[in-house]
C-alpha cells in the first residue's frame, strides 16, 4: 500500500500526464476580491523591516553559539545547543522560503544573500529547492507534480513523529548534496532543474560539501564536537522546528483541487511563533498573494479573512486537527478535512484587476484613458482584439506597456507589482525590465513584447498591437 502511494506522489512523466489530463497542470486558481490600491500597499517591500528581523535571528544565533561555546562539557551547553539549532536549523526554513520569493528586502541581493545562508543552514542546494519551490507554487499539492507534498497518504503517525527528529530528513539532506557535488543529479533535480541550470546546482553542492568537511577537519584537529554542532550538525539537531511549523500547512487537508482554502491552512500563532516562523502561520493568503511580504500577511489576512475558511486558532488545534485526520486517513486515504468556504467574490478573474472599456483614436491607437489616471505603481490590464497587455507606471512615473501574460506561466502581470522600474509576477515572483521587457528574475527567461506609449492631450494611447511588434 504504501509504495503504490509512494508511486502515486513520485515527479514522473506518467504522473505529469495524468495531472495535465485532469486539468491541475498550471491552472487558474480562483482569488478573493481585493481592491487594488489596497494591495498595492501590502505588496511595498522595506530593507529596514527585513534588516531588523534578519539582524535580531543573526544576533540570537551568534549569541546561543557564544554561550554554546563558553559552556561546552557543562550542562548549561544543553539549552545553548538548543537554542542554538532550533535558530540555526530551524528558524532558518521561514528566512530560506521569503527571501526565495524575494519579497523580504527591496534588495534583490540582501535578499540573495540571505538566501544562499540559509540554504546553506538548511543543507539544501539553491537552485534546485529555488525551481521545486516555482513548481509548489503553480500546482499547490498535486499528487505526482508537487515535489513539496510532505505528508503523503497512508499516512503513519509513527513515521509523522520520526519526522520531529529530522535525522533521516538531515541525512537524505546531506547525501543529496554529497551525489549532486559529484556530479550525480536525481531524477527529481532533473524534472524541475532546467537544464541550462543543473550545472550550478554541482558547483553549489560542492561549495556546501568544502564547507561541511571544513568543519569537520576542524572538529579533528581540536578533538572537540564543536565546530560539526555549530556548522552542519543543528541542520539536524535543529530541523525539528522545520517540522513543527510545516505540518500545520497542508497536512491532511485535499489533494488534486484548485483552491487555496481547501489545501492551505492559516493558523493564529503567538509572537514567537511568529517571528521564528516569519508570519508564514498565514499560509492560505501566501500562496494567494505571493507578492505580499512576511510583514504584511496579517493586514492581507484582515482583508480578505472573510472570504476564506475560519482561520484556527491556535497551534495546539492545528495539531488536533492534523492528528484526527492523519488517524483517519490510515483507515481511509481518501478521507479530507471538510471545510465550509464563504462565497469569494474575486471569482476566478480576480487576477485580472484594472480591465476597463478602451477607446480607440482616429489612427487607430489604443487611447487608455487620462494621463493622470494612473498612479505610480499602478497596473491595468488591456485587452485589445486577441492580445491581451498591461499597462502601468514604474515608481520613478514612467509609463509602459508591454505584453499581459507572464512568459513562463500563464499568469496575467496586471495583478502583480511594481517593484522599482520592474513588474513582478503575482504567482512566482518572477520579473521583467518594464520599459524592454527583458526578463530579470527567475523563473522567467523569455522576454515580453514592449509598445511605445504616447501622450497627447494628457491622455495616455499606445499603437495597436500587432504580432511583430517586439521590443520598446
Amino acid at each position: 500500500m504504501a509504495q503504490v502511494a509512494s508511486s502515486r506522489y513520485a515527479l514522473s512523466a506518467a504522473n505529469t500526464e495524468r495531472a495535465r489530463q485532469a486539468g491541475y497542470v498550471d491552472a487558474q486558481w480562483p482569488l478573493p476580491a481585493i481592491d487594488p490600491s489596497r494591495l498595492r500597499e501590502f505588496q511595498e517591500r522595506s530593507n529596514a523591516r527585513a534588516a531588523l528581523s534578519t539582524a535580531l535571528w543573526l544576533a540570537l544565533i551568534l549569541m546561543s553559539g557564544w554561550v554554546l561555546v563558553a559552556t561546552w562539557w557543562s550542562w548549561w551547553s544543553l539549552p545553548a545547543v538548543a537554542v542554538y539549532s532550533a535558530l540555526y536549523g530551524g528558524a532558518s526554513d521561514s528566512r530560506w522560503h521569503e527571501m526565495g520569493h524575494g519579497t523580504a528586502f527591496n534588495s534583490r541581493r540582501l535578499n540573495d544573500a540571505v538566501y544562499y545562508l540559509a540554504c546553506f543552514m538548511l543543507l539544501r542546494g539553491p537552485t534546485v529547492w529555488r525551481w521545486s519551490h516555482y513548481r509548489h507554487h503553480t500546482d499547490t499539492i498535486i499528487t505526482g507534480h508537487d515535489a513539496e507534498i510532505a505528508f503523503q497518504r497512508p499516512p503513519s503517525i509513527v513515521r509523522a513523529l520520526w519526522r520531529f527528529t529530522h535525522v533521516q530528513g538531515g541525512l537524505e539532506l546531506l547525501g543529496r548534496l554529497l551525489r549532486h557535488s559529484v556530479g550525480r543529479l536525481d531524477a527529481e533535480a532533473r524534472e524541475l532543474v532546467p537544464e541550462h541550470e543543473q550545472h550550478r546546482v554541482v558547483v553549489e553542492s560542492r561549495v556546501m560539501v568544502v564547507i561541511l568537511a571544513a568543519a569537520v577537519m576542524m572538529s579533528g584537529l581540536l578533538s572537540s564536537a564543536v565546530p560539526v554542532i555549530l556548522v552542519g550538525g543543528s541542520t539536524i539537531l535543529g530541523g525539528w522546528l522545520v517540522v513543527f511549523f510545516g505540518i500545520t500547512q497542508h497536512a491532511g487537508l485535499q489533494e488534486d483541487v484548485l483552491d487555496h482554502r481547501r489545501n492551505t491552512r492559516t493558523v493564529m500563532m503567538n509572537p514567537v511563533f511568529r517571528f521564528l516562523y516569519l508570519n508564514m502561520n498565514f499560509h492560505v493568503e501566501h500562496h494567494m498573494f505571493p507578492s505580499v511580504p512576511y510583514h504584511a500577511l496579517p493586514e492581507l489576512h484582515a482583508e480578505i479573512g472573510p472570504q476564506l475558511a475560519p482561520a484556527l486558532p491556535s497551534t495546539g488545534a492545528a495539531y488536533r486537527q492534523i492528528f484526527s485526520a492523519l488517524r483517519k486517513q490510515r483507515n481511509d486515504s481518501s478521507y479530507e478535512i471538510p471545510i465550509d468556504l464563504p462565497t469569494m467574490t474575486g471569482g476566478e478573474k480576480a487576477i485580472d484587476i484594472g480591465a476597463e472599456n478602451w477607446m480607440r483614436g482616429p489612427e487607430g491607437q489604443v487611447i487608455l484613458g487620462l494621463e493622470t489616471s494612473l498612479g505610480d505603481g499602478e497596473l491595468r490590464r488591456v485587452d485589445v482584439g486577441d492580445r491581451s497587455l498591461v499597462v502601468g507606471r514604474t515608481e520613478s512615473g514612467r509609463l509602459f506597456a508591454c505584453d499581459g501574460w507572464c512568459s513562463h506561466q500563464k499568469v496575467h502581470l496586471a495583478g502583480g507589482a511594481i517593484i522599482g522600474e520592474e513588474i513582478e509576477c503575482p504567482k512566482h515572483n518572477a520579473r521583467f525590465d518594464c520599459l524592454s521587457g527583458e526578463a530579470t528574475r527567475k523563473p522567467a527567461h523569455e522576454m515580453l513584447r514592449t509598445y511605445p506609449v504616447t501622450v497627447s492631450e494628457g491622455r495616455i494611447s499606445i499603437d495597436s498591437p500587432r504580432s511583430d511588434s517586439v521590443g520598446g
